[in-house]
């Protein structure tokens, strides 16, 4: 496990004092957090963020631009971690947001995304949905399409051939057969590509604003992830672990799988199995 450098520490500290001013805000408002919104990276190192865990790809490691990515996972039983407390957490796919290169020294801010939600309201109550998401503007919860914990989803994000910064987002349910798809417009600097399990910002009604606390998780499996239409390759200097403001962990994945298209992501565990392998 990797740490912040002392080179890193003043920016780390600048990262936590805007986050206790947001969770000050969060509380003099005494708004309810009502909409989870995704986030491009808060780096800590090269290997950490404050809310991303999974993999992420650059166009300066990989000497590539992305204009399609896709993946599999079956979508994580939630349960609450604190008795009490409202907790949110997402796994999705995007373009853009992430690092450009393995030591994340350069991030992208646009971000085209889409995935699924699983959140617990105060009372220990489970919500598991679809969402997609065009960075700044907020996340689009999709309402026709169901999901819940177990079923496995398969999420794709492709820019048309033939006109470029046109977009199709489809999110499929292979257990249920359910399944939707759009077409948008949207500006990408096409910087990086990424697989992840994240702690999203979750906003009130009143427009008070916080990191929502992560639940507890069963481990999620991505597989079948594609970029530009082919196998990512993953390698381990392209994970990313999430930790929290004292550097402590809350989710890591395992190494690549054998065919280097898939990963375990693991919350609140000292470890994470390589899927059909040993802990990493």
């Amino acid at each position: 496990m990797r740490f912040a450098s002392a080179g890193t520490r003043a920016a780390v500290l600048q990262i936590v004092l805007r986050f206790l001013l947001v969770a000050l805000l969060v509380l003099v408002s005494g708004g309810e957090p009502t909409r989870p919104n995704a986030r491009p990276i808060v780096v800590v190192a090269a290997n950490q963020s404050f809310n991303w865990s999974g993999y992420v790809q650059g166009a300066l490691e990989k000497n590539t631009t992305f204009h399609a990515v896709s993946g599999e996972w079956v979508v994580p039983k939630a349960k609450q971690r604190r008795a009490g407390e409202a907790e949110y957490s997402s796994t999705w796919i995007g373009i853009g947001g992430g690092c450009l290169d393995t030591s994340c020294t350069l991030t992208d801010a646009t971000l085209i995304q889409a995935g699924i939600g699983h959140d617990i309201d105060a009372a220990g109550n489970p919500d598991y949905y679809a969402w997609w998401e065009t960075i700044p503007a907020p996340s689009v919860r999709i309402a026709d399409l169901a999901v819940r914990a177990g079923d496995r989803v398969q999420v794709t994000i492709v820019e048309s051939p033939l006109t470029p910064e046109v977009w199709t987002i489809a999110i499929s349910d292979l257990s249920t057969g359910g399944s939707f798809s759009i077409t948008l417009p949207y500006s990408s600097t096409y910087a990086s590509a990424e697989w992840v399990l994240e702690t999203p910002v979750v906003v009130s009604d009143t427009g008070a604003v916080t990191v929502g606390p992560m639940p507890d998780l069963s481990v999620v499996g991505f597989d079948a992830a594609t970029a530009n239409g082919v196998s990512p390759g993953f390698v381990v200097e392209e994970e990313m672990q999430l930790v929290d403001f004292d550097l402590s962990l809350i989710a890591l994945p395992s190494a690549p799988d054998r065919e280097g298209d898939g990963f375990n992501d693991c919350a609140f565990r000292k470890a994470c199995n390589v899927p059909g392998g040993a802990p990493h």
